[in-house]
């Protein structure tokens, strides 16, 4: 393989995204901890409130890649919290919506509201059509990471 630009810059990307994917891992584990929550629990908060309607512990468990059991877990552990709550779904009582409670919640957002300058500094240096590469990327990664997720979990572990 020849050492092009194009192989540059994407070694250089590469690089890269690891290092702002554990970036961002260790950023959300800082959260959590200025929080008193676990990381999953500070990220499935992020997830439900950027829902329009509550959603079902199924629908968590989808949405986070894990087990039933472990989203109802975690949900219990938000719940106990005062986080969230569960509440029958009017449509299909059979089923428990678990919906954000906006006071509680208003705590997490007060962290991303003092940290939120920062990241729009950081933003306000691209254009507009640089703004909509970037959401176009995340929202791609954002797919891709799903679809890879549910790869990995569809084969064996390695010994």
């Amino acid at each position: 393989m020849t050492d092009s630009p194009r192989t540059r810059l994407y070694d250089e990307l590469l690089l890269e995204s690891r290092r702002c994917m554990a970036a961002y891992v260790l950023f959300n584990q800082a959260v959590a901890d200025h929080l008193g929550l676990h990381p999953t629990d500070v990220q499935c908060l992020s997830l439900l409130t950027a829902e329009p309607e509550p959603l079902t512990v199924r629908q968590i468990a989808d949405m986070t890649g894990l087990t039933t059991g472990s989203a109802t877990r975690l949900v219990d552990r938000l719940q106990r919290g005062g986080y969230v709550v569960r509440e029958p779904d009017e449509q299909d009582r059979r089923r428990v919506l678990v919906a954000p409670v906006p006071d509680r919640v208003a705590r997490v957002a007060a962290v991303w509201d003092d940290l939120f300058p920062a990241w729009q500094a950081l933003l306000d240096g691209h254009t507009e059509d640089e703004l909509k590469v970037i959401t176009r990327h995340m929202r791609e990664a954002h797919d891709l990471s799903h679809a890879q997720m549910r790869h990995l979990r569809s084969r064996p572990k390695p010994d």
